[in-house]
C-alpha cells in the first residue's frame, strides 16, 4: 500500500530506541524524511545512521530533553531550519516511574507532567501553525493502554497519558477543518526496554521474579505474547499517512486484545 507520505517531513520524539525508533523506521521506509530526537546523543546518532543506511531517507538527529521548554525549542527550530517544515508530528516519551499515589512526591508529579503532557502541548504549538497554513498535517501521540484501562502501580502514567487524550480529542475538533488530523495510538505490553523495567518494578514490589511478572502479563493477553515494535509501527505509519485522511480524534490500541472495554 502506498501511504502517500513520500517527501513528507516527520518529527518523531524519543526515537533512539523502542517504539519511537520503530515508528521512525516505518516512516522512512515509506519515503518520509525524519527529524529524530532523544536525550542521549550517541545512541540517537547511531539510530539515525542505521535508518539512513537501511532506507536512504534523510535523517536529522537532535539531542534534547523535551521535558524542558529549551529542549522543545531546540528540536523544532532545528527541524524548521533544516527541512523548512514539519508535516507529521509523533509525540512520545519514556514512561515515568512506577508506583502508587503515596510513593510520588509533588516534585515527581511536576517532572512527569512536563515529560508526558507539557512536551506534547509545546511540540504541537510549535508545528501546528505551519500544518494549518499548508492545509495538511498529522499529529499522532503515543500514549498507553492505561488511558482506557488503568494499570496497577502506574499512577503517573494512568493520570497524565489520560490528560494527553483529552487534549488531543479537543484539538482534533479544532483543527479538522484545516486538513490536520490528531490521533492517539495506545501500545500494550510490547517488547521494549520500558516493559522490562516495569517487569522489574513489579517483581520488586510483589517479591516475584521478572520472568513471573512478564508471564502474568502474557497470560492476560488473548494472543498470549508480547507485541513487537514493528507491529505497533505499522499502524502508527498508517495513521500518519495520506490514506488516513478521514481518521481523527481516535485512540487506537495495539495490545493483542488486552483492553476489555467495548470501545
Amino acid at each position: 500500500m502506498n501511504l502517500g507520505i513520500k517527501g513528507k517531513i516527520a518529527l518523531v520524539a524519543a526515537a533512539s530506541k523502542g517504539l519511537g525508533r520503530a515508528v521512525a523506521e516505518e516512516l522512512a521506509a515509506e519515503g518520509a524524511s525524519l527529524v529524530l530526537c532523544a536525550r542521549g546523543d550517541e545512541e540517537l546518532q547511531k539510530t539515525c545512521a542505521a535508518i539512513e543506511a537501511a532506507t536512504g531517507a534523510a535523517v536529522l538527529g537532535v539531542a534534547a530533553d523535551l521535558a524542558t521548554p529549551a529542549g522543545v525549542a531546540h528540536v523544532t527550530q532545528a527541524a524548521l531550519a533544516h527541512f523548512g517544515r514539519v508535516d507529521i508530528l509523533v509525540t512520545n516519551a519514556g514512561g515515568p516511574p512506577a508506583g502508587t499515589f503515596e510513593q510520588h512526591s509533588a516534585e515527581t508529579w511536576d517532572q512527569a507532567t512536563k515529560l508526558l503532557l507539557t512536551s506534547v502541548v509545546e511540540l504541537t504549538r510549535a508545528v501546528l501553525p505551519g500544518m494549518k497554513e499548508r492545509g495538511w498535517g498529522r499529529i499522532l501521540n503515543i500514549t498507553s493502554i492505561a488511558v482506557k484501562q488503568p494499570v496497577a502501580g502506574l499512577m503517573l502514567s494512568n493520570s497524565l497519558r489520560a490528560a494527553v487524550t483529552g487534549f488531543a480529542r479537543t484539538l482534533a475538533t479544532e483543527v479538522a477543518p484545516f486538513g490536520v488530523t490528531v490521533n492517539n495510538i495506545l501500545p500494550g505490553y510490547t517488547r521494549t526496554d520500558r516493559v522490562e523495567h516495569l517487569a522489574q518494578a513489579t517483581a520488586t514490589r510483589e517479591n516475584i521474579s521478572t520472568a513471573e511478572a512478564t508471564a502474568r502479563w502474557t497470560a492476560e493477553i488473548p494472543m498470549r505474547r508480547l507485541g513487537e515494535p514493528a507491529e505497533f509501527a505499522a499502524l502508527a505509519a498508517f495513521l500518519c499517512s495520506a490514506r488516513a485522511s478521514y481518521i481523527t480524534a481516535s485512540s487506537v490500541a495495539v495490545d493483542g486484545g488486552w483492553i476489555k472495554s467495548l470501545l
